[in-house]
């Protein structure tokens, strides 16, 4: 299997720190903090990830190299101009089309068994699995609404009209998808879930929410960056997480 993480933006709501280092290598309790998804891919078994690269992305190619001294072997796709979530997954096709294949956002901490989540969605057989969580706060994230086997039946707020109790929930961050997810993309700049989803769900795919309810933060602005710091560096998350191992 084959990994994507996706570290192309501009880091907006982190800026100024953001205006001379990519987001992907603002320190996270010691490290970059692309080291956490990478650690999450590593310790599923996944070896080869590519890392869609745009905003002083020679500096994380310089940081990690080809990925042997990390214990993966670490492609570049390069992005100019920048391509958005479904655009980065689209350029990548040729490197990720081979098999089940993940994808996870950069600026992210999430203390997840990615192996347990890829036999769940082999066991659903489902074109694609978003890992999910209770939507309790804000809903900033967009709302996802499963059913009582965990399938989507309605992707931000469409349809309206699905005659059955769902539970709503927010994105995490980490898909899962078959190859065939990429005949529902095309060329040019996009984003995964405004676009790829809604015609994936009209089609009737079988599109799956994995509901998660460990710890989990998003890194994109500096209250969150601090807090997503003093968890880990207090022991609050797995020690596989709170320690990425050969990523520094």
């Amino acid at each position: 299997m084959k990994a994507m993480i996706l570290a192309a933006g501009f880091g907006t709501r982190l800026k100024p720190l953001t205006d001379t280092v990519p987001k992907a290598l603002v320190e996270v309790a010691g490290h970059p903090m692309v080291a956490y998804p990478l650690a999450v891919v590593r310790e599923a078994g996944i070896r080869e990830v590519i890392i869609n690269l745009h905003h002083l992305g020679d500096a994380i190619r310089r940081q990690l190299g080809d990925g042997d001294r990390h214990g993966l072997s670490i492609t570049y796709s390069e992005e100019n101009p920048i391509l958005d979530t479904g655009g980065a997954i689209k350029k990548a096709e040729e490197f990720l089309r081979g098999d089940t294949f993940v994808v996870l956002n950069a600026d992210m901490v999430i203390d997840l068994d990615l192996g347990a989540v890829i036999e769940w969605h082999r066991a659903k057989r489902a074109m694609a699995t978003m890992v999910l969580r209770r939507n309790d706060g804000p809903r900033d994230y967009g709302v996802i609404e499963i059913d009582r086997d965990g399938r989507i039946k309605r992707f931000l707020g469409v349809p309206a009209d699905v005659d059955e109790a769902l539970s709503p929930m927010m994105f995490t961050g980490v898909h899962v998808f078959e190859p065939k997810v990429f005949d529902y993309m095309r060329e040019g700049r996009f984003g995964i879930n405004a676009e790829t989803y809604p015609a994936m769900l009209a089609a009737g795919e079988p599109l799956y929410g994995y509901a998660f309810d460990g710890y989990w933060t998003v890194l994109d602005t500096p209250d969150l960056l601090a807090v997503g710091q003093d968890r880990i560096a207090t022991g609050g998350v797995l020690a596989s997480t709170r320690h990425p191992g050969k990523i520094s």
